[in-house]
């Protein structure tokens, strides 16, 4: 009687071996012969503890706060000083002189730039040292007026009008406008030649102001720029 056939296990389906750990080693548990060994598992790295940032204290805060403050108002107190010395400054009008283009108390803003890019033109307001003859306040340094002859013209007055002769009018004799329509010229100009880097100026209220026609020309290195801008009273800022 032929037995059944007994089961026959596949080499390759054999469980696979499992070992006891040595006592030697120190180990209690099991592994499979397959696995990596405790000597080659990844180790983990031990963690790290970020420290909190150091918060400086008021003190030192308060003190950073002040220097640098103390830095920007530096820096800009420097810049205020060259842009009053080399670029704009403001001018407080004293006197009835250019009236009615500009009043007393009115705040003028002056160009000191301009004239070192371009030539001075004949309309042009302009501020410059106060005169050696000028009989002004000793408290005032500088005073304001309309150029109105330039060099190398002769320059003279007929009637109440102004006229000037010379290169910058083809030598032919011309009428100067008044500034303010129906402005009086008062106290009449004598016939001047006016030399180079000199000017002649006179004030738009003409019947009363001292201006070239008491203390003579004005040297362009006296000239401290042209007035650009009234910018007092609000109510009556304007360019020029």
């Amino acid at each position: 009687m032929d037995s059944e056939p007994s089961e026959v296990a596949d080499p390759w389906q054999r469980e696979t071996p499992r070992f006891a750990a040595s006592a030697g080693s120190g180990g209690t548990g099991v592994w499979d012969i397959g696995a990596p060994t405790p000597a080659s598992a990844p180790a983990e790295e031990p963690k790290r503890t970020e420290q909190p940032p150091q918060r400086a204290s008021g003190g030192s805060r308060r003190w950073r706060w002040v220097v640098e403050w103390a830095m920007v108002l530096a820096v800009a107190l420097a810049v205020a000083l060259v842009v009053r010395a080399f670029v704009i400054q403001t001018f407080f009008i004293p006197s009835q002189s250019m009236e009615p283009t500009l009043m007393v108390g009115d705040r003028i803003l002056v160009d000191k730039l301009s004239y070192h890019l371009h030539a001075v033109h004949r309309g042009d307001i302009i501020v410059f040292g106060r005169p050696p003859g000028e009989p002004a306040s000793s408290n005032i340094q500088d005073l304001v007026k309309r150029v109105v002859g330039l060099p190398q013209e002769t320059i003279w007055s007929s009637n109440g009008n102004v006229y000037v002769q010379g290169p910058d009018t083809g030598n032919n004799v011309v009428l100067v406008p008044e500034p303010v329509p129906g402005t009086q010229l008062g106290p009449p100009i004598r016939r001047t030649f006016i030399p180079a880097n000199e000017f002649y100026v006179l004030g738009d209220n003409r019947t009363d102001s001292d201006d070239s026609r008491y203390f003579g020309l004005v040297p362009r290195s006296d000239i401290v720029g042209r007035v650009v801008m009234r910018i007092w009273p609000v109510s009556s800022i304007r360019f020029f």
